[in-house]
C-alpha cells in the first residue's frame, strides 16, 4: 500500500455528473459534428473543475470523473479496435430471445435508446489508450495520489459477446476473453509507465451472477451474453479478473477491484440484493489489494457477512462504501463513523479506505444525483476521515 497515504485514505468512486454542455459534446463527438480538438479542450475544462471539487473537499486519492465517457463501460467503443457502440434498440436485432430481452429492458429505470454498449464486431486490438489519456489529465492538475477506473475483464467480455454479432471473429466469449485479458495488459503497463496510484478495475455484474437464480435481469450488459451455471460462471470471472490482477505490479501501484449492485436508478427496489459471501472465495483467488464494495445500503447485507471471513482481512483492505450515491439524504458523519468502528472490529485501521458505494453518474445521461448533494456526501466523508485520523494515529 502507498505508505504517503494517511489513515482511512478517502476516494471517490468514479464517474460525475456531466455538464450539459459536456453531454451535448458526447453527442457531437458520436455524430462526428464536433471537431476533436475543441471536444478534448472542453473534456479537460471539465475533469479540472472535479479535480479541483475533490481537492477543496480533502479527498485524498483523485479520479477524473470520467468526464468524457458515455458510460463506465461503453466508452471503450472508440478506444479498443473491433469494438462498435451500440444502443440496446439497436442490438434488439441480433438478440435471439427477444421476449426475454424485452422484459429486462422494461425492467430497467433508464430508456433502452439511452443505453449504450460496446459490442465485439472484429478481433480486438489495443490502440495504445483505454484511460491513459485521462490519467495524463489528471496528473497535470493534482499532485496528489490518483486513481484510474476501468471496466473488468469479466464485465468487458460479458458486455462485447453478442454471438451472431462477435461469433464470426471468436468461437466463443472464452475466446474472446484472451484478448479482453491482453488488451488490459498492455493498457496496465501502459499506465503505471506513466505514474498511476491506485488502479481500479469494475465488476458489478459479479453481483448479477449470484443473486439473480439463473435469470439475468438488472445489468443491460450481461442480459446480452448467454449464461452458464453460476459456479461456471464465477469460475470463468474468477480466471479472467485474477489474469489481470496478478499482472499488476504491486509494488508500483494498488491493485483494486470494485462490485457494487448496480447503479442507474434511485429506486433500491429494483437493484439486487444480498450479502458478499457468495463471491468470497474469487475474491480470495483473485487477491486485489483493495476491495471497494457497497455498504451503506441494507442491499449489501451486513459488514460481518464478508469479514468474518478471516482470509479478507489477511490479505486485502476494504474501501468501504459509507454514503450512497442514488439518495438524497445526506449521511451524518457520526453514521459514517459508528460503520467504521463496525468495520474495525474485523480490520486493523491501516485497512479500511471511505468512499462511496459507487459513482455518481454511471451513465453519462442518467446522474443518480445532483452536484449540491453530492458535495454534502463528500464532506462528511472527509470530515468522519479527519475526526477517526485524530482519534486513532
Amino acid at each position: 500500500m502507498n505508505s504517503l497515504l494517511p489513515l482511512f485514505p478517502t476516494s471517490l468512486m468514479g464517474s460525475m455528473p456531466r455538464s450539459k454542455e459536456v453531454l451535448s459534446a458526447l453527442r457531437k463527438n458520436r455524430k462526428g459534428t464536433i471537431e476533436p480538438n475543441d471536444f478534448n479542450k472542453l473534456i479537460e475544462m471539465e475533469t479540472e473543475k472535479v479535480i479541483k471539487l475533490q481537492e477543496d473537499f480533502g479527498i485524498d486519492i483523485i479520479t477524473s470523473g470520467e468526464i468524457g465517457r458515455d458510460n463506465y463501460v461503453s466508452f471503450v467503443s472508440d478506444k479498443i479496435e473491433g469494438v462498435r457502440m451500440m444502443n440496446m434498440s439497436e442490438l434488439l436485432d441480433y438478440i435471439d430471445d427477444k421476449k426475454a430481452f424485452e422484459n429486462i429492458l422494461t425492467t430497467l429505470d433508464v430508456p433502452a435508446v439511452s443505453i449504450k454498449n460496446a459490442i465485439c464486431v472484429g478481433k480486438l486490438k489495443y490502440k495504445g489508450d483505454i484511460v491513459a489519456d485521462e490519467l495524463r489529465m489528471m496528473k497535470k492538475y493534482t499532485d496528489k495520489p490518483v486513481k484510474v477506473t476501468l471496466p473488468g475483464p469479466y464485465l468487458l467480455t460479458r458486455s462485447m459477446w453478442v454471438p451472431n454479432l462477435s461469433g464470426e471473429f471468436y468461437d466463443s466469449k472464452e475466446e474472446l476473453g484472451q484478448d479482453v485479458i491482453q488488451i488490459l495488459k498492455e493498457e496496465i503497463d501502459n499506465l503505471i509507465n506513466i505514474g498511476v496510484d491506485v488502479i481500479q478495475f469494475d465488476e458489478p455484474v459479479l453481483t448479477e451472477v449470484v443473486f439473480t437464480d439463473g435469470n439475468p435481469r438488472s445489468f443491460m450488459c450481461a442480459a446480452l451474453s448467454e449464461r452458464k451455471d453460476p459456479k461456471e460462471e464465477l469460475e470463468f470471472a474468477s480466471s479472467l479478473i485474477g489474469q489481470v490482477m496478478e499482472h499488476i505490479d504491486r509494488t508500483k501501484t494498488v491493485a483494486a477491484l470494485h462490485v457494487c449492485r448496480g447503479n442507474w436508478s434511485k429506486d433500491e427496489s429494483i437493484l439486487l440484493t444480498g450479502p458478499y459471501t457468495p463471491l468470497l472465495d474469487l475474491f480470495t483467488k483473485v487477491n486485489p489489494d483493495l476491495l471497494t464494495l457497497e455498504f451503506s445500503t441494507p442491499r449489501a447485507g451486513e459488514l460481518s457477512s464478508l469479514l468474518a471471513d478471516t482470509r479478507i482481512g489477511e490479505q486485502t483492505a476494504l474501501g468501504l462504501g459509507v454514503v450512497n450515491p442514488r439518495t438524497d439524504e445526506i449521511e451524518t458523519v457520526d453514521s459514517i463513523l459508528s460503520r467504521v468502528e463496525e468495520g474495525m472490529n474485523y480490520l486493523p485501521k491501516e485497512k479500511i479506505w471511505l468512499n462511496p458505494d459507487c459513482g455518481f453518474a454511471t451513465f453519462s445521461s442518467s446522474p443518480v444525483n445532483v452536484l449540491e448533494n453530492i458535495s454534502d456526501k463528500i464532506r462528511s466523508i472527509t470530515e468522519a476521515a479527519g475526526l477517526l485520523r485524530r482519534k486513532h494515529e
